[in-house]
């Protein structure tokens, strides 16, 4: 398996209504150094709408401001379908949102 499978297996387990940050994603994909490694993976995403990525966000809760498929604001919009509140400063409470690893 690649490093990008890897990555792309963990997205695939993010369940809807949470979010990993990349941090996360590279510790459960084998090695917590990969977070850059996992940006890349995620916009390189072979499959839109099967993979989701829009579940990835930063370590402060914040989303991508290139996010590949229609910016940050798409990305936004696509967690705040599955039932995520944005706080007033544009972040996701990790504490309520996050995965728990």
């Amino acid at each position: 398996m690649t490093v990008f499978e890897k990555i792309y297996d963990v997205v695939m387990k993010i369940p809807k209504g949470k979010v990993a940050t990349y941090g996360q994603v590279a510790f459960l994909a084998g090695n917590p150094r990969w977070a850059r490694v996992v940006g890349y993976a995620l916009h390189n995403n072979p499959a839109p709408g099967i993979i989701p990525c829009h579940r990835v966000v930063n370590r402060e809760g914040k989303t991508a401001a290139a996010f590949v498929f229609g910016g940050g604001d798409a990305q936004r919009a696509m967690l705040e379908n599955e039932g995520i509140v944005f706080e007033k400063d544009g972040h996701i409470d990790l504490k309520k949102y996050g995965i728990k690893i």
